[in-house]
């Protein structure tokens, strides 16, 4: 997977990056490779809790549009991740209950482009998602969310669970998809409250599911066996809207 234009490549060029302050997503970093400026930017990338990658030169060269990497990729954020705590001052600030999607391990882009967009019109708070196995903001993401993260915060976060329990003492709830849940319609989704949304494959985690309150089936009539995430997303948000709502 290409980052487009946010692929940075060459020791400068990515040591300049981390010391500027940029949000780095990922460091691919050439095996064996022990010299200073890589060690140095090593440790620039442990300060940032960056997840650092330690791969082959083919790998590198694969990745790398200029073919001169040096030693070292890095994948840069689209956007500015935000603070779950900007997002309880947002729901604050519009006199509103805490309203947050949470995705665990969402891998496409595309889904995650789309599930921020669907949360910025539901009007969701903010979007979290967990730092290791998934997709982060990266160009494609902010151009399928068509606008949305200019809006709607995005949270990256070490640990999705430790994050829930944090939230729970603050009064949320938390409602996870799932097909073995109970049907989305006889569920009580008012007041503070945190969305769930798993994996495109594998689905909600067993731990994260754990950890939510209450578990909701979206009803199916065809022959398939499940929706594609981002639509169970926007299926289950407008759910939360229309009972907001008093509908």
């Amino acid at each position: 997977m290409r980052y487009e234009e946010l692929t940075i490549e060459g020791r400068n060029a990515i040591l300049e990056a981390f010391r500027s302050g940029k949000t780095i997503d990922r460091l691919f970093v050439l095996e064996g490779c022990q010299d200073g400026p890589v060690r140095t930017i090593i440790k620039e990338a442990k300060k940032q809790d960056t997840i650092i990658n330690y791969v082959a030169k083919e790998r590198l060269d694969q990745m790398a549009q200029t073919g001169k990497h040096q030693g070292v990729v890095a994948y840069m954020a689209a956007y500015e991740y935000a603070q779950v705590e900007d997002m309880l001052a947002l729901a604050e600030s519009r006199g509103e209950p805490p309203f947050l999607i949470l995705l665990d391990e969402i891998e496409d882009p595309h889904n995650l482009g789309a599930i921020i967009r669907t949360a910025n019109l539901a009007g969701a708070h903010g979007v979290i998602i967990p730092k290791r196995r998934a997709v982060g903001l990266t160009a494609t993401v902010a151009k399928t969310s068509a606008g949305a993260l200019n809006y709607t915060p995005v949270a990256k976060v070490t640990n999705l669970t430790a994050v829930m329990e944090e939230l729970k003492e603050k009064g949320l709830w938390f409602v996870c998809a799932d097909m073995g849940g109970e049907l989305m319609y006889k569920l009580n989704l008012k007041g503070p409250i945190g969305l769930v949304i798993g994996n495109e494959g594998k689905g909600v985690s067993r731990l994260v599911r754990e950890h939510c309150d209450m578990t909701a089936a979206i009803p199916m009539k065809g022959e398939i066996d499940s929706l594609n995430a981002s639509v169970a997303a926007g299926i289950l948000a407008y759910e939360i809207v229309r009972q907001r709502m008093g509908a």
